[in-house]
């Protein structure tokens, strides 16, 4: 059938898969990251306080300190093409962009920051897809971000009269692919270090213990997956929290506290792996290859490594693959 001259431009139905993490500032000014704070600290699936307390704390005071040494720990690790995990998780979408085809379109989308989410999916609609795929890429579960990424779907999609078909990817702490890629990755990265390493320590994303005990899964989520990455290595690994932020108690044991005492343990030398990022970003490249190394080697450890992210490793782009094809399966002939 010929539709008629003033018909709307016909597109031929794809499919979407659109890959979400955290976010990120535009630039590593204190411009650019106090707007990105406001967004990211404003969730109320990020800051569980009444709103009303919470922003006279956010507004008064937290934008008008925090955005100036945020901005310097940023500048500390921005890349020539940006935000490292804006850079990474770019790559990866690139790396996996004809892993199904040409009728599979596979972008990616910040929760916070650029590229948002509404414009990604508006942009994948235009283009055509019928069925998206949404895909946070948090191994372990958390309503402060898998959930609030889904949420930011699902109220994109409300402003849609002709909505697409959406699912999204669940976690993936225990998956096989997943812990085989941390294992494989794990040992590659030990294999290139000049130092036997005594321990490897998982830092993973902290949280207020609050979290646990209104039911959120993360804590287990977390302890599972270090306790089959061990199981994988052949060899216990030290679970952390890292990135505590105010006066409430976060789950323990913290990092920053466990890389000082590890050396009055007799454990000198240590590797650092984080497998709660799917992508390196500020919380690894700063937080942990820069400061966590300073604060072990001032308590007395002698040697340090971080292990990077799976980031567009082979083994990480593989992995990818892997769990989202079994996401796609009935949308595409994907395996």
């Amino acid at each position: 059938m010929i539709p008629p001259p003033d018909h709307p431009p016909i597109v031929l139905p794809k499919v979407g898969v659109l890959l979400v993490n955290l976010g990120t500032p535009d630039a590593p000014d204190v411009k650019s990251v106090r707007r990105y704070l406001a967004e990211f600290l404003s969730d109320r699936r990020v800051v569980e306080i009444p709103p009303v307390l919470w922003q006279i704390i956010l507004r008064g005071i937290i934008l008008n300190t925090r955005p100036q040494k945020s901005a310097h720990a940023y500048g500390l690790v921005w890349r020539p093409d940006g935000s490292p995990l804006a850079a990474y998780t770019r790559l990866q979408a690139a790396a996996l962009k004809d892993a199904w085809g040409p009728d599979v379109l596979v972008d990616w989308a910040m929760r916070y920051g650029n590229p948002s989410i509404p414009d990604r999916l508006a942009a994948m609609k235009a283009a055509g897809c019928e069925r998206i795929l949404f895909a946070p890429l948090y191994p372990q579960y958390c309503a402060a971000t898998t959930a609030t990424a889904n949420d930011k779907a699902f109220e994109t999609l409300t402003a849609m009269r002709w909505q697409p078909a959406l699912r999204t990817l669940p976690p993936y702490h225990d998956d096989p692919a997943y812990i085989g890629a941390l294992a494989a990755s794990v040992r590659a990265g030990i294999a290139k270090l000049d130092f036997v390493p005594q321990a490897i320590m998982t830092s993973f994303h902290g949280m207020p213990q609050r979290t646990l005990e209104l039911g959120d899964p993360y804590h287990c989520d977390c302890q599972k997956t270090a306790r089959l990455l061990g199981e994988a290595l052949g060899q216990d690994v030290i679970v952390t929290f890292q990135s505590r932020f105010g006066r409430a108690k976060w789950l323990e044991p913290a990092t920053d506290t466990m890389l000082e005492e590890l050396p009055g343990r007799g454990i000198t030398k240590v590797a650092v792996v984080a497998p709660g990022f799917s992508a390196d970003c500020l919380e690894t490249l700063e937080e942990l290859a820069i400061r966590g190394r300073e604060s072990f080697v001032a308590a007395g450890g002698s040697d340090f490594a971080y292990l990077p992210c799976l980031n567009d490793s082979a083994h990480g782009v593989e992995m990818l693959r892997s769990i989202l094809s079994r996401e796609l399966a009935g949308w595409t002939g994907a395996q």
